[in-house]
């Protein structure tokens, strides 16, 4: 047990120091070379979160390049490309662990599918002065959802949602919008409903990849807006994470990783929001 509480203390402050650099990168007090590294560690960080409760990769990964100065739709875009291959390595992983609810999993991808379509016309017809501010303050408020959903100690014991299919549509749509959003809506609903944490995130994942794949060929038809630093980057940190966060949804106390998840989003969104204005 006492050796169990030290790998995850050393887990846990891992991924601590790593969100200290990103933040410290993003706000401009060392030099901001977008290297390729730099957006390796970027989609790793994220995907070591979310693979590990279910949220935070789009939201994590747009707020950093939002703060790097990368316009609201190319990030978006960049982003959605690089999760069909991240996420297949996170879905692939949940489901040879068991973590997959194949009922689940087919009441979400189609609504995701066309929910993601709506939001990526929506982004492309918007004017980038107007969407840039409107992004950053939705990822405050789903910045603000992840940590109160951390701070909560009680949760339904129902176990039933009526429209599951709207929930995945609307995931869908407020994830192209924001370049994340998926987890923290669907996710959060269900586990907050009463489904199992373990099944819920396993299921989020795998349907994320289908629905990333839509997302990506729709954006990238849309606009042909394809930064491959920024998308390779992205993969590849996200690929070296997948197989450690699938198995870190069972170990790690998932409450600590989704308020530093949470206070990282809403800081370089409210960031953002500042330069924008000052």
């Amino acid at each position: 047990m006492p050796e169990k509480r030290q790998i995850k203390g050393f887990l846990a402050l891992t991924a601590l120091a790593l969100a200290l650099f990103l933040i410290i990168f993003a706000s401009g007090i060392i030099p901001r070379t977008r290297g390729l590294l730099v957006f390796i560690l970027i989609g790793f960080v994220a995907q070591l979160v979310d693979g590990a409760i279910g949220m935070a990769y789009g939201v994590l990964s747009n707020s950093f390049l939002l703060s790097l100065g990368v316009p609201p739709a190319p990030a978006s875009a960049s982003i959605h490309t690089a999760r069909i291959f991240t996420t297949f390595a996170s879905g692939a992983a949940h489901l040879k662990l068991g973590n997959v609810n194949k009922w689940l999993l087919k009441k979400l991808v189609i609504p995701g599918i066309i929910g993601g379509i709506i939001g990526a016309c929506l982004l492309y017809l918007a004017p980038v002065d107007f969407i840039r501010p409107v992004v950053s303050a939705y990822l405050i408020v789903i910045g603000a959802m992840i940590i109160v959903n951390a701070i909560k100690s009680r949760f339904r014991k129902t176990s039933e949602i009526r429209y599951i299919g709207l929930l995945g549509g609307i995931g869908g749509f407020v994830d192209f919008v924001g370049g994340g959003g998926w987890g923290p809506v669907i996710t959060s609903t269900l586990i907050v409903r009463g489904h199992n944490p373990r099944l819920t995130v396993g299921s989020v994942s795998l349907a994320k990849f289908f629905v990333t794949i839509a997302q990506g060929a729709i954006f990238t038809l849309l606009l042909g807006l394809i930064n491959w630093e920024i998308i390779v980057g992205l993969a590849v940190g996200g690929i070296i994470a997948a197989p450690f966060s699938a198995y870190l949804c069972k170990r790690l106390p998932v409450r600590a990783l989704a308020l530093l998840a949470g206070l990282m989003v809403v800081s370089l969104s409210v960031r953002n929001i500042y330069t924008l204005f000052v």
